[in-house]
């Protein structure tokens, strides 16, 4: 076993449990591109975590990864956003290490993906053999 972040335990202990709004949903950091030197917004950060605020409308807050490269922010927060904000976001989710086919095959239930063989999963490094 790993050593769990203990507020990602939480906060997925609180999703688990039916607080879907908390869900962390992860972005390359040049979603932020659209809004900067934009009037309308401001964009404002510490070392981990910054605030995108339009003018008079609504806000985000986000997390900041350690190498800048991604923020991460809440669904139930993103979901607040106007309809193009949320497009704009969409194109720039991340999720390091996902399965393409099992992301088509969610979205399409009842598909037949041909990805290999089935076989037991027998070693603990996540490898199979």
């Amino acid at each position: 076993m790993t050593d769990s972040d203990p507020y990602l335990v939480v906060v997925y202990g609180r999703v688990l449990a039916g607080q879907h709004e908390l869900t962390q949903v992860s972005f390359d950091a040049a979603v932020l591109n659209r809004y900067r030197g934009q009037a309308a917004y401001s964009l404002i950060r510490t070392n981990t975590v910054g605030r995108l605020k339009r003018e008079g409308g609504w806000s985000l807050d986000f997390g900041i990864s350690a190498d800048e490269g991604q923020v991460h922010a809440c669904l139930g927060d993103l979901a607040a956003l106007p309809e193009e904000d949320r497009r704009h976001w969409a194109v720039h989710a991340a999720l390091p290490g996902a399965s393409r086919s099992f992301l088509r095959m969610r979205l399409h239930p009842g598909s037949c993906f041909d990805d290999g063989e089935v076989r037991a999963w027998e070693r603990e490094s996540g490898l199979s053999t």
